[in-house]
């Protein structure tokens, strides 16, 4: 029972009533608080207290301020005797409630295991919904060492009929997979491997990512081997299983031991696939990201070797203040040419096309060398989809990536009646590098850009990864009724179903607040809130 209460919580659940009164009858002292309390008590929880300090010290005095008896006077009640006994007996019969059987006890074990230990596992949770089950029934909780004794049972009886049940879900051969993986007398063997959470993100982490996800495919776990049963539950059994040795899982009965090995192979499966998407996001933009910082200091380097540019800058900017208000031909032209500029200018064009190149020549140096030979084992471990069926140049450049995957890397060009899909693929800036004079697509440049495509739709959702958890379908996200009752989803949300009327009151909203953020920068009342220059 909550310890702190609020004087209106207090008023509405501690209040004696008529019929309260009428039991009460003619008792004094703390015979009279404590029947009092135990009775009020019985009303909010459906039990009774076990002992008095179970008894929030703010409804001890609000009711003795009711019945006319001092609140110490509750510390003389006897929690054990005829009287107690007595007083419960009045209540549970004045409320309409019965004492527990044995009998009882194995229908609300039954009930426990059949509606409620699929979707609970908290064994306090699990005592609350037996607490909740006896107050329906109008049947007083049994005692606290028997509730335990009703959740033992309970969840004794669901786990046997949960393993069993996975159990029989599985082929001769998955089975046989399985059992594979805890046969190894080794406990550094694959099991532990699986359990392992990926090294350091780099080219090597990913290949052993895919290793073990090719692995743990090869089991061939059925779609719908956890149909019907919760993801938290499902959770818990890998949880459970990644805490066991192989010898300790050899020792378990065989559908406990297959069910949990299915659990942690199901959800490693999950979370590898997950791990490999972002593995790959990682070193897409390592292999660019590298690729321009190492070219960059190349560049600079040979900036900083061209004399004259820090003194020219100099007498620009000096010329420039000294006669702000002349035009540039007057002020600026006697200091520094025309023609001096427009070297300059022709040189800074110049140097960032270079630099493009340059990162462009870097980047197909990487991947070829080092990144490419991951390209064959990653599209075969991962099932890229798309939602878009009318435009999907991604999904259609890895159809032609997956075709050519097998071919040898010494084959410069995609055949030439290749249909190689460019827009939305190959961005204007590499298509010099990609596509030669005669009109050939290179592969090497090409697949550069595919993984760089690839990574951006990604992040952006158009693509997903089927089996993933975070990288999942994105429709999948979505209620499982959201189509059927999109207007009760819509409106537990406060959200209109019309798009135009949620974009045209967004667009009011924000006017409206950009308004008074003008106005209150403008009067000197935003608290602080200033437009201010960035350096840089």
């Amino acid at each position: 029972m909550q310890r702190e209460w609020k004087p209106e919580e207090m008023i509405a659940c501690w209040t004696m009533v008529e019929d309260d009164w009428r039991l009460l009858a003619n008792k004094t002292g703390p015979t009279r608080l404590g029947f009092s309390l135990i009775l009020k008590y019985f009303e909010i929880e459906g039990r009774f207290p076990r002992y008095g300090a179970e008894v929030p010290r703010a409804a001890v005095d609000y009711v003795a301020s009711q019945v006319k008896v001092a609140p110490e006077a509750f510390g003389d009640y006897q929690w054990s005797g005829r009287t107690v006994e007595y007083h419960r007996a009045q209540i549970r019969k004045a409320l309409g409630f019965r004492e527990a059987t044995v009998g009882d006890e194995d229908k609300l074990a039954t009930w426990l295991a059949e509606q409620v230990c699929p979707v609970e596992l908290s064994e306090d949770r699990l005592r609350e919904a037996l607490v909740a089950r006896c107050r329906a029934v109008h049947m007083e909780p049994p005692a606290s060492s028997r509730l335990d004794r009703v959740v033992g049972t309970a969840r004794a009886a669901f786990e046997h009929r949960f393993t069993t049940d996975v159990a029989s879900r599985l082929s001769g051969s998955v089975t046989a997979g399985l059992e594979a993986f805890v046969a190894e007398a080794d406990e550094a063997g694959f099991l532990a491997e699986l359990k392992a959470d990926p090294a350091k993100p780099g080219i090597e982490t990913l290949l052993v990512e895919i290793g073990k996800l090719t692995r743990v495919k090869a089991v061939g776990l059925p779609a719908e081997l956890f149909t019907g049963f919760s993801e938290k539950l499902v959770d818990a059994w890998r949880a459970r299983a990644a805490r066991l040795y192989s010898s300790d899982l050899r020792a378990s009965p065989a559908p406990v031991r297959l069910t949990l090995l299915a659990a942690l192979c199901w959800a490693r499966q999950t979370e590898i696939i997950d791990g490999l998407v972002d593995l790959l996001i990682i070193l897409v933009h390592k292999v660019d990201a590298t690729a321009e910082r190492k070219v960059g200091t190349e560049l600079l380097d040979d900036l900083r070797r061209v004399r004259g540019k820090e003194g020219i800058l100099f007498a620009v900017a000096e010329a420039a203040l000294d006669y702000p208000d002349d035009t540039v031909r007057a002020a600026l032209y006697p200091v520094v040419s025309e023609a001096t500029l427009k070297d300059l200018v022709a040189e800074a064009r110049a140097n960032d096309t270079v630099f493009r190149q340059r990162v462009r020549t870097v980047l197909r140096s990487s991947y070829s060398a080092h990144y490419r030979r991951m390209l064959p084992k990653l599209l075969a471990a991962l099932d890229f989809r798309c939602n878009n069926t009318a435009y999907r140049p991604v999904m259609d450049a890895l159809v032609l990536l997956r075709r050519y995957a097998d071919h040898s890397s010494r084959e410069r060009f995609y055949a030439k009646e290749e249909k190689v899909p460019l827009e939305g693929v190959v961005p204007r800036e590499w298509r010099d590098a990609v596509v030669d004079e005669a009109g050939q697509v290179e592969r090497i440049p090409y697949e550069l850009c595919v993984l760089r495509s690839l990574r951006e739709a990604i992040r952006r959702r158009e693509v997903y990864v089927a089996g993933a958890n975070r990288w999942r379908n994105p429709e999948d996200d979505l209620p499982a009724d959201f189509e059927v009752n999109r207007d009760v989803h819509y409106a537990a949300i406060r959200q209109p179903l019309d798009p135009t009327a949620f974009v045209d009151d967004l667009r009011s909203r924000l006017g409206a607040a950009l308004t008074r953020l003008d106005q209150g920068i403008g009067a000197g009342t935003t608290g602080g809130v200033r437009i201010t220059t960035r350096r840089g």
